[in-house]
């Protein structure tokens, strides 16, 4: 089991791959911090992983692939994939804002990246798994409960 909320960041193009990945690396301290710009090696990584949660920040599209197509790739062994999603795009145009409603994703940033809007969406996402963790371990009846599912 890893020890942590680990962000995984995917985008073909290898410059703002790094770019985004650092700034994340600058201020996230729950987990490690991975960057792919090869999307099949992305999947690969994702599904020998031992947890199967994780915070995505992907490229709208990566060739002929999109990051809606990685996140349906890897929504088995991620469930809640989707949710702690975080879309990038040079453009939001209607067609792809209406592809995250779609698709339940809440974080749509465009290109180049906002610092301060990257962190405010990894946090967002961080924030849920911290709330639940701790309801967790302060109610022992909820966490029994939520045990066996």
């Amino acid at each position: 089991m890893a020890e942590g909320l680990d962000v995984i960041v995917v985008d073909d193009e290898p410059a703002v791959c790094d770019v985004v990945s650092e700034i994340v690396r600058a201020f996230y301290s729950w987990g490690q911090v991975y960057a792919f710009t090869n999307f099949d090696e992305a999947i690969s990584f994702c599904l020998k992983r031992e947890t199967g949660v994780a915070i995505f920040i992907l490229d709208v599209f990566m060739g002929e692939r999109t990051g809606f197509v990685f996140l349906d790739e890897i929504e088995e062994r991620f469930p809640m994939a989707h949710e702690d999603a975080i879309i990038m795009t040079g453009y939001a145009s209607d067609e792809v804002v209406n592809m995250c409603i779609a698709s339940d994703i809440n974080h749509l940033l465009e290109k180049p990246i906002r610092p301060y809007a990257l962190q405010l969406a990894v946090r967002a996402i961080v924030s849920k798994y911290i709330k639940f963790a701790k309801k967790l371990l302060g109610d022992p009846v909820f966490a029994e409960r939520a045990a066996r599912f």
